[in-house]
């Protein structure tokens, strides 16, 4: 039986995250879905472990390509050794496990506990966003990589720079999402990081390029379409202004004009909360990682996977994300929802298309919305040399809270009903 409010919540939440994460995992995760991306994966290890020529993809077509580098096709070759369908229930089981191993480490991070109320919360949310649903039931390997991430992260705070590069390193040789993450240590003067960051892929490459049959073919073929936008599962803002045909320089005055926003907002968070450790990391990785879906060529909605370890900032008392627009931004992009509308079908696909890039978009403009209107304030008040963070988390005055400490000690000696008694009356009282 309950008897707090948090045991209330706890006893209400655990049921719904727990039967959540089966469903995604047992249901979403078997059943059939209009996108495989598992399936080229199989197919390019299993061409592997035979000999045979991996990149040689038909790129005219929409399906799934594969598109690892040699280092890559090394690392997850191990998938083909069993049949295929037994090989992506295993891939999609150890996604599960390193989402909810994520989970755990973000807990820990934020200083949260298994039995505190944030536990089933932060776990039902994320099993029940987009990002999650689809990197299971397409069978990705973001779950792998957001573990990476959020042990990338507590690395750096731990100042344990080689393993946090390794992680990094072992990432970048699948697939580099996290690569601009890198900008992290560069601003700390975290340089032993870049050692195995770099080295680690480096070296893999060396090994698994002997070993593939046609490498130069992802040099030549594979590599040039990395490099190209696509007008269709696309939410970056090149795609989106492919798809509904806006002129070049819209899109180019676009582009600049959210990186500008990206560039101020980084230098606010380098000038001002550096050495602030768990919130200048968090909140600079989640500017960065959004900017890296809607700036370049490609940007798909379940990659916001990555940004859990910003959201979770929500918990700090100087974070951005304290306000509205922010979280109606981010449902745009994390939310399972389909807008798409029968009776107005082209209305319809242009809310759906759409939200994820304005999501993205909006949610970049509150970031340097908030940090710009600390600076401003800060430096009206003048007080830019101590930080910008918002007056009322700033210490009271020492003089202040005399002042207030008298006032309350002036009140209550001329209060006749709270002086002390007189000896006699003390007497009398007895």
């Amino acid at each position: 039986m309950a008897r707090t409010t948090a045991e209330v919540f706890n006893f209400a939440l655990w049921p719904f995250a727990v039967f959540t994460v089966l469903h995604q995992v047992i249901v979403k995760g078997t059943n059939s879905t209009i996108t495989d991306d598992f399936a080229p994966v199989y197919k390019a290890s299993l061409a592997f472990l035979n000999g045979h020529a991996i990149y040689g993809e038909n790129f005219d077509l929409t399906d799934p390509h594969y598109l690892y580098p040699p280092s890559g096709t090394l690392m997850i070759a191990p998938l083909a050794i069993i049949d295929p369908e037994k090989s992506r229930w295993c891939f999609i089981v150890l996604n599960a496990a390193a989402i909810i191993l994520a989970w755990y480490l973000l807990l820990r991070l934020f200083k949260f506990t298994i039995r505190s109320v944030a536990a089933p919360t932060l776990l039902l949310l994320m099993f029940a966003s987009e990002t999650v649903i689809n990197t299971l039931g397409f069978g990705n390997v973001n779950g792998c990589v957001l573990l990476a991430e959020v042990l990338f992260i507590h690395l750096l705070l731990a100042r344990r720079d080689l393993l946090a590069g390794l992680v990094m390193g072992l990432t970048i040789a699948v697939k580099p999402t996290l690569a601009p993450l890198l900008l992290i240590p560069l601003a700390r003067r975290q340089w032993q990081v870049f050692i195995t960051a770099i080295g680690v892929p480096a070296v893999m490459t060396a090994v698994a390029w002997p070993l593939i049959k046609d490498p130069m073919n992802f040099v030549r073929r594979t590599g040039p379409y990395l490099l190209k936008s696509r007008d269709y599962f696309n939410s970056a803002i090149v795609g989106n202004a492919n798809y509904f045909g806006l002129p070049t320089w819209l899109t180019w005055g676009i582009r600049i004009t959210m990186a500008i926003l990206v560039v101020i907002s980084l230098w606010l968070l380098y000038r001002y909360y550096r050495k602030d450790g768990l919130f200048f990391i968090c909140t600079s990785a989640g500017i960065i990682m959004t900017a890296s879906f809607l700036l370049p060529g490609l940007g798909q909605q379940y990659y916001s996977m990555m940004l859990f370890p910003f959201l979770m900032t929500v918990v700090l008392p100087n974070s951005v994300l304290r306000n509205w627009p922010a979280w109606a931004a981010i449902f745009g992009f994390m939310t399972y929802d389909k807008w798409l509308l029968d009776h107005w079908q082209s209305a319809g696909r242009a809310i759906e298309y759409l939200r994820v890039t304005f999501g993205w978009s909006l949610l970049l403009i509150v970031v340097f919305c908030v940090l710009g209107d600390r600076y401003l304030a800060a430096r009206r008040e003048g007080r830019l040399d101590t930080g910008i963070d918002p007056a009322f988390l700033l210490p009271r005055p020492p003089e202040q809270g005399a002042a207030t400490a008298l006032e309350h000690a002036s009140v209550s000696t001329s209060d006749p009903e709270l002086e002390p008694p007189t000896p006699s009356e003390a007497g009398a009282l007895r």
